[in-house]
């Protein structure tokens, strides 16, 4: 069975609609660790509640992104990680991740890519009064959302949108699309993107 490790920053709203598709059979895979950046966030607390295993770090007692890389690295390797699933994850990855797992680092964003990379996008397609956003799964490369796109979906927005009202239809969006993107990605038979 193929083993992911999903990296989070923090409620993990996305982690827990991974671990309830994996529940329900229609994931099949393990979930053997989470990552986290910010200690005390919800998504750690999710999963002590699942036994999944955690490796949680605070950037800023590491001199350098490829120090606590390294750290993340060894135990990726001691939990045979096949693919690293970012949800929520409010860091780039860097030199060390990315040439470890070329081609196996997987992102969602909350917007169509390219359209409102980085921090915000739904703050950002409210303020650019667009009449429709969405999400997008991609392949993680050294740039900020700027991967290789494997799946988007578009959400029609009215001209009464708030914050709130975008958020619950890109999380609705999110919940059922990653899971079964993931699936696909691990059971395909060219397993990974080159």
């Amino acid at each position: 069975m193929k083993r992911i490790a999903v990296f989070a920053s923090g409620n993990g709203s996305n982690f827990q609609a991974i671990v309830n598709a994996v529940k329900r059979e229609e994931l099949n895979t393990s979930i053997t660790l989470l990552v986290s950046d910010k200690p005390g966030a919800f998504v750690i607390d999710r999963a002590m509640k699942e036994e999944i295993p955690t490796f949680v770090f605070a950037a800023k007692n590491y001199q350098e992104k490829a120090n606590y890389e390294r750290e993340i690295l060894k135990h990726l390797k001691a939990n045979e990680v096949d693919l690293i699933v970012l949800a929520g994850y409010m860091r780039l990855i860097g030199e060390t991740l990315l040439q470890a797992y070329s081609g196996k680092i997987i992102n969602i964003h909350p917007s169509l890519l390219p359209a409102f990379p980085g921090k915000d996008a739904i703050g950002q397609a409210l303020k650019a009064k667009v009449s429709q956003t969405g999400i997008t799964i991609h392949y993680v490369d050294a740039g900020m959302d700027t991967g290789p796109i494997i799946a988007q979906e578009a959400i029609t927005l009215s001209d009464k949108e708030t914050r709130e009202s975008i958020q619950e239809k890109i999380q609705a969006l999110e919940h059922r699309l990653y899971p079964s993107v993931i699936q696909h990605l691990l059971h395909k038979k060219e397993v990974f993107h080159q």
